[in-house]
C-alpha cells in the first residue's frame, strides 16, 4: 500500500500526541528538569523508523516544541537571554529532533530488531549529549563547588537518561519483535 503524505502526517501527529501523553506521567522526576517516563521516546523512534528521517526529524522537532511549551518554567530559570536560547535549543529542539535520526541508523542493519535497538540507543545517546552540554554550558551554576561541572552534568543527566533509553529500547524491541514489518515497513525485516 502506497502511503500518502496525509496519512503519514496524521500518523506522525498521533505519535507526537502519544509521546506527549506518555511524558505527562513520569515514573521519576529530577528536581531541576528531566524525568524517566513510561516509554515517551518510543513514539518518536517509531515515527522515524516507520516513515524515514525527514518525517522523524519533523516529529521530534514538533514534540520538542510541545515539551518546551509544557516545561517553559525551566526556560525561565535561565538568567540571560542567551542562556534561554541555549536552553530552548539544547534541552528541547535539538534533543528531541535527534530522535528523528532513528531511521538513518536502523536502516543500516539487516536485522530489524538489532536496527531498532541500535537506533534507539544511538538517538537516545544524542539526546543525552544535548542535555549533557546544556548542563555544562547553561546549568553549570547548580554544580556543587567540590565537583567538576562536566561530572555534575554527566551524573545528573545520566541518572534519568540511561533508564529512559533502556526503557525505550525495550519497548521498541518488543514492538519490533511482535509486529515486525507491519509496524516498520520501510526497514529490513530480516528475522525481527
Amino acid at each position: 500500500m502506497k502511503r500518502t503524505k496525509t496519512l503519514t502526517l496524521v500518523e506522525c501527529a498521533l505519535l507526537v500526541a502519544m509521546a506527549t501523553a506518555l511524558g505527562l506521567f513520569p515514573i521519576f522526576e529530577m528536581p531541576m528538569g528531566g524525568s524517566v517516563t513510561l516509554f515517551s521516546m518510543a513514539p518518536l523512534v517509531i515515527a522515524s523508523v516507520r516513515h524515514g528521517t525527514k518525517w522523524g526529524l519533523l516529529t521530534g522537532f514538533t514534540h520538542g516544541l510541545i515539551q518546551m511549551i509544557i516545561g517553559f518554567k525551566n526556560v525561565l530559570y535561565c538568567t540571560t537571554v542567551l542562556a534561554m536560547a541555549g536552553c530552548i535549543l539544547l534541552d528541547y529542539i535539538l534533543a528531541f529532533s535527534a530522535m528523528g535520526l532513528a531511521y538513518a541508523i536502523a536502516g543500516r542493519f539487516k536485522n530489524l530488531l538489532a536496527g531498532v535497538i541500535a537506533a534507539t540507543a544511538a538517538t537516545g545517546f544524542l539526546r543525552f549529549i544535548c542535555s549533557f552540554l546544556s548542563g555544562i554550558l547553561i546549568w553549570y551554576g547548580y554544580a556543587p563547588e567540590d565537583q567538576p561541572v562536566w561530572l555534575y552534568s554527566l551524573t545528573y543527566n545520566g541518572s534519568y537518561m540511561l533508564p529512559e533509553i533502556l526503557l525505550t529500547a525495550a519497548a521498541v524491541a518488543i514492538l519490533a519483535k511482535t509486529l515486525g514489518s507491519r509496524l516498520f515497513p520501510g526497514v529490513n525485516s530480516a528475522s525481527a
